[in-house]
Parts: structure tokens; C-alpha cells; sequence
């Protein structure tokens, strides 16, 4: 006697959500406008100076402060908004950003401005991790990586079109608002948005969260401060004692930090920084290539900005205008960039890093050409045009070809501390090349600018040295 063979059913996909492109595309106007605010108000800081008469610090604080707030409180809003629910920090995030936004628009002091711009940045840490989280929640298979691809060119269209924007906004100077309207544009959206998203958006979550590391995450935000605090306002306090005690207090928190991920119990909390992933060379190396890069662009947008409206006396506008070219330039090589990290691996990263060295290279020499036969900025373009294609082929592989090296468990991890290391890079660059640039001042801008060119150049060339200790391929996308 035989029994009947019953053939089992593989287990049902799960079914996608009716409204989950819908609620992708109110997120990911939310996402927009948040990362806009990372380069939005480069073009815009002179006139901030002029009309607030904000000091040399001031002005650093501008970008540093919100690019702060952005890297101290992304990870532990990430893995709060696994915990608590994704689509109440989502909103939270928006009307968050919103009501900021309206603070730096309606800013009356320096001080006023800057606060609000930090507290813009830890909205736009709360809103953004969650985006990312309900991608992975609401779709799968190919539709997953269409959406995060979308989020990818979303990101890189944000970075390209803020200067031109912020330079579009500040020379229309609707309602007599000037460079208010760079901040107060984010007003209305933010309130169509958050309407938006209560419709939309799903209420998703983690049932295996742990609890977030909130000792952790005090000590990554003490730590970035301390650090930060005393590159801007040193120079011109003379560079005292405090300074000094506070920035080894900076780097003893971060190091305590280490120390306690590496050390405590695991059991019932998400670490902040997951010690494992630090182990493997190129993971450590591949987030130092993009807390270098951070440094490198950041720290010249501002200098950059300054010069082209201070010393050759650019509107806003026209100054928004030139940074096309560079955007131009990453929009030629992003599209292809991650087949070819696919195929050639660390190759392509290590050209992108060499390229943004030439092109800046050649940015200083034409800065310097330009100012002995005074012929304005536009000699400048080339080089722009090929640091801007370097971008493109460094920038939109790094996180595929490093985290093709992370085991599946720490990838969310990894992502976190790789966003992190950029807002964190890019608010140092502002302090670090802004002192410079500031400290050079009284021989000229055009002076000033040379002195912190050597130095952009040379980032990208420690970025293409460090590729090396980078994976030979990538791996390509998968689920």
C-alpha cells in the first residue's frame, strides 16, 4: 500500500501594501527637503552675514551646527523608529522640520539662526531613517530596489540642485524675504507633507527591536560637539586653554564610546555602533573614505560660495549658476558608476577620488590664474565639470562595494554609521577649512582661498590611497 504524496505550497509572498508607492513618494518629498537643507544655504551665507552681521564663526555655524544635529541623533532615531513605529517619527520629523524651518526664516540673531538650524538638523535625523526603514517593510524583490534606487538619485539630485536653488531663492528675494525664502520654502512643504503622510503612510515597525543605546547615543553627540566646538571658535578667541581641554574632551568621548559598544551586554538593547563592523578593514576604511570626502566637499562649498560672491562679485544666482557644472559632471558618471563598481570594484572608486584631486587641483590653479588676469571665475568650470564626474564614481558605489564586506546582520548598522561619518565629515570640513579660510582673510579672499585648496586637493588624493584596502568587486544588489 502506498501513500499519497501531497506536494507542500511554498510560503505565500508577502502581499505588497495597495498605497505603498503613494506613501514612497510623500516620503520621499520629505527626504528632499531635508537633504536639500545640507547645501541649500552654501550660496545663500553671505547674505546672511551682511544683513545679520554674523562673525567668520557665525557663518561656519551655519552649516556645521545643522549637519551636527543630522549625525548625533540619525542613528538612535533610526532604531527608534524600528521600535516605537516609523510613521510617527516620520511625521514627527516633518512638522519637526517644518516649525524649524519657520525659526531660521523669522531669525533676528545669529544665535536664533544657528539654534534653529541645529534643531532643523535633528528633525531631519528623525524623519530621514525612517524612509529608509519603511522601504524595507513596504516592498520587496525588485520593487525594493527600484526604491531605493530612487532614494539614491533623490539624494544625489538634492546635492546638485541646493546651490542653485539656494542662489535662485536668494536673488528673487520674494516679499522682501531674500535669503529668508531658503528656509521658509520648507514652511508650506513640510505642512503638505505631514497632511500627506497621515493619509498615506503606513504605520510599520520592528516586533524584534531591542531598546536603543541612549548612553551611546549621548556620548556620540558630547563627542562630536566637543570636538567640533573649539575648531570654529578658536581662532578667534585666540585659541585658549578651554579650546584645547575641549577638544581632548571630544576625543575621550568618542574613545569611551568605543570602549563601551565594544564592552557592555548586548542583551536587550540595539548597539549604536556595532563593534564587529569595525573589525573588518574595509568597512573602517570605507567609512573613513566617506568621513574624508565629507571634509573635503563641505569645507569648500563654503570657502568656494564666499569667494565667488566676496571677491569676484557673484549674486547668489550667478554663483548657483556655476556649481551646475559640477553637478553636470556627477550627472554624467552616476548613472554607470555602480554597473562598473560591480565590475571593476575599488578601480572605479579609486579614479573617482583621483579625479575630484585633479579637478580641484585645477580649480586652484585657475583661482590663482584668474585673480592675476582678472578674468573672472569661469576658467574654473573645467575643473568642476571633472571633480563633479569624480564624484559620481566615488560617491554612488562606496556603500555598495564596502558593505559587500558586512555580513547581512550588521547592514543596518553599517548604513547608520556611514551616514553619520558624512554629516559628521562635512560639519568638521566646515570648521576645519572655514578656520583656515577665515584666518587668511586680511591678505585677501582670493589668498584665503588658495590657502585651503591644498588641502581640499589633498583629502581626495588620501581618499584614492585609502581605496586600496577597499574590496577588489562589489557585490551586485540583492534582497
Amino acid at each position: 500500500m502506498t501513500t499519497p504524496l501531497t506536494a507542500s505550497r511554498p510560503p505565500a509572498a508577502p502581499q505588497p501594501h495597495p498605497r505603498r508607492w503613494a506613501a514612497a513618494a510623500v516620503m520621499m518629498v520629505a527626504a528632499l527637503m531635508d537633504l536639500l537643507d545640507v547645501t541649500i544655504v552654501n550660496v545663500a551665507i553671505p547674505s546672511v552675514g551682511r544683513d545679520l552681521h554674523a562673525s567668520p564663526s557665525d557663518l561656519q555655524w551655519l552649516v556645521s551646527a545643522y549637519l551636527l544635529g543630522f549625525g548625533a541623533a540619525l542613528i538612535v532615531s533610526g532604531h527608534l523608529g524600528d521600535r516605537l513605529g516609523r510613521r510617527a517619527l516620520f511625521l514627527t520629523g516633518t512638522a519637526g522640520f517644518g516649525l524649524a524651518s519657520l525659526a531660521c526664516g523669522v531669525a533676528q540673531t545669529p544665535g536664533q539662526l544657528i539654534a534653529a538650524r541645529a534643531v532643523q538638523g535633528v528633525m531631519a535625523a528623525v524623519l530621514v531613517p525612517q524612509v529608509l526603514g519603511s522601504f524595507r517593510t513596504l516592498f520587496h524583490g525588485k520593487e525594493r530596489g527600484a526604491a531605493f534606487g530612487m532614494y539614491g538619485a533623490v539624494a544625489g539630485f538634492a546635492s546638485a540642485v541646493g546651490l542653485l536653488l539656494g542662489g535662485v531663492l536668494t536673488d528673487a528675494d520674494l516679499f522682501g524675504w531674500g535669503w529668508r525664502s531658503v528656509f521658509l520654502v520648507n514652511v508650506p512643504v513640510a505642512a503638505a507633507t505631514f497632511a500627506a503622510g497621515l493619509l498615506l503612510v503606513p504605520a510599520t515597525r520592528e516586533r524584534s527591536a531591542g531598546r536603543p543605546d541612549l548612553l551611546g547615543s549621548l556620548l556620540l553627540a558630547a563627542g562630536l560637539v566637543a570636538i567640533v566646538l573649539p575648531l570654529v571658535q578658536g581662532r578667534e578667541n585666540g585659541w585658549p586653554v578651554w579650546g584645547w581641554a575641549c577638544l581632548t574632551a571630544g576625543v575621550c568621548a568618542v574613545v569611551a564610546l568605543g570602549v563601551y559598544e565594544a564592552r557592555r551586554p548586548a542583551a536587550g538593547t540595539t548597539p549604536l555602533l556595532p563593534a564587529r563592523a569595525f573589525r573588518l578593514p574595509a568597512f573602517s576604511v570605507g567609512a573613513l573614505v566617506q568621513l574624508l570626502f565629507s571634509v573635503g566637499m563641505q569645507g569648500f562649498f563654503l570657502v568656494f560660495t564666499i569667494w565667488l560672491q566676496g571677491s569676484e562679485g557673484y549674486t547668489p544666482m550667478q554663483a548657483g549658476v556655476l556649481m551646475v557644472a559640477f553637478s553636470a559632471g556627477g550627472f554624467l558618471t552616476a548613472p554607470v558608476a555602480d554597473t562598473l563598481a560591480v565590475r571593476y570594484g575599488r578601480t572605479v572608486l579609486a579614479a573617482g577620488a583621483l579625479l575630484m584631486a585633479g579637478g580641484f587641483g585645477w580649480v586652484w590653479a585657475a583661482v590663482e590664474g584668474a585673480a592675476a588676469a582678472h578674468t573672472g571665475a569661469w576658467p574654473l568650470v573645467p575643473g568642476l565639470l571633472v571633480a563633479g564626474a569624480g564624484l559620481g564614481f566615488l560617491v554612488v558605489p562606496l556603500v555598495n562595494v564596502v558593505l559587500s564586506a558586512v555580513p547581512a546582520d550588521l547592514a543596518g548598522g553599517a548604513s547608520g554609521i556611514f551616514s553619520t561619518a558624512q554629516q559628521f565629515g562635512g560639519a568638521l570640513g566646515a570648521a576645519v577649512f572655514g578656520t583656515l579660510f577665515f584666518g587668511h582673510t586680511d591678505q585677501g579672499l582670493t589668498d584665503a582661498l588658495t590657502s585651503v585648496m591644498p588641502w581640499v586637493t589633498a583629502a581626495f588624493l588620501v581618499c584614492a590611497g585609502l581605496c586600496v584596502a577597499l574590496p577588489r568587486r562589489a557585490v551586485a544588489h540583492q534582497e
